[in-house]
């Protein structure tokens, strides 16, 4: 299995000397895709290094920042690997980039993603496991799929469509038509647009806020919001119930609620 390094500082990261870097600052993780001469592309060494990153952070690590070597977030599928698969084959190469998603979506932490250059195929479903997207103007988003014989096969038709909806999704994959920053930004494939060469700075601001946050409340939002959205309305509210009952219950939420009944935290809009 491909391993990634515990502590790259960005100045010694060489061109796709690791398929994926990882540097802890404090309470902030960034994990950076390393393989810029081929655009990020993913291959089965870089899902195998998202896996165990996302799955054996740092017990001090609050929050990720998730970024791109180079002038590309990620390119998609490393298509120069794709190999003859058995359909046996293909659904388990296929749960690979589930199960390495699934850890990004719902690992221990919120991951907010920095965007720019191509986030495409691949890089769009893997962006959209994060819980928080930053994008800069030179962002771009396909799903080329479709002209190539393919289908989406990294939870794409699962996560996408809950970010733009299915018919934008379906016209992405038919026609191949790619989607301009301020146009993500519209239809909600980002949160933020910041200007050019801000993203980074952009998502350090936000980890700082993020990290901040009682534990099990960034996982109640982590784990019980999307849950709750995909439920009906009434085990949806018995959920959102229980899930209320055990933050609150939290130590960390009763100093939280005591600073405030006593003035020493911030309002809202202050």
């Amino acid at each position: 299995m491909s391993t990634y390094p515990a502590s790259v500082p960005a100045a010694e990261l060489g061109p796709d000397s690791v398929p994926v870097a990882l540097e802890v600052r404090g309470a902030i993780a960034e994990v950076r895709l390393n393989r810029p001469a081929k655009r990020n592309a993913l291959n089965d060494a870089s899902i195998e290094a998202l896996h165990r990153c996302f799955s054996t952070l740092p017990d001090g690590v609050r929050v990720v920042v998730l970024s791109g070597v180079g002038e590309h977030f990620s390119a998609g599928l490393d298509l120069s690997e794709l190999s003859e698969r058995s359909v046996a084959e293909g659904i388990a190469h296929s749960r690979g980039w589930h199960a390495a998603f699934d850890q990004v979506q719902f690992g221990r932490v919120p991951v907010i993603s920095v965007l720019h250059g191509a986030v495409v195929g691949g890089g769009l479903e893997l962006a959209s496991s994060t819980h928080i997207r930053v994008a800069e103007p030179s962002a771009f988003y396909g799903l080329p799929e479709g002209q190539r014989g393919l289908f989406v096969g990294g939870g794409g038709s699962a996560r996408i469509p809950r970010l733009i909806g299915v018919a934008r999704m379906a016209d992405m994959m038919l026609t191949g038509r790619v989607v301009r920053a301020d146009e993500g930004q519209q239809i909600g494939l980002s949160q933020y647009l910041v200007g050019a060469g801000e993203g980074h700075a952009k998502a350090l601001a936000l980890a700082e806020r993020v990290a901040m946050n009682a534990p099990l409340s960034n996982f109640a939002v982590m784990h019980a919001l999307p849950r709750i959205a995909e439920q009906g309305q009434a085990a949806g509210l018995f959920t959102e119930a229980l899930m209320a009952a055990i933050a609150q219950g939290d130590p960390a939420a009763k100093d939280r609620m005591q600073a405030f009944l006593d003035g020493r935290a911030g309002k809202v809009g202050a």
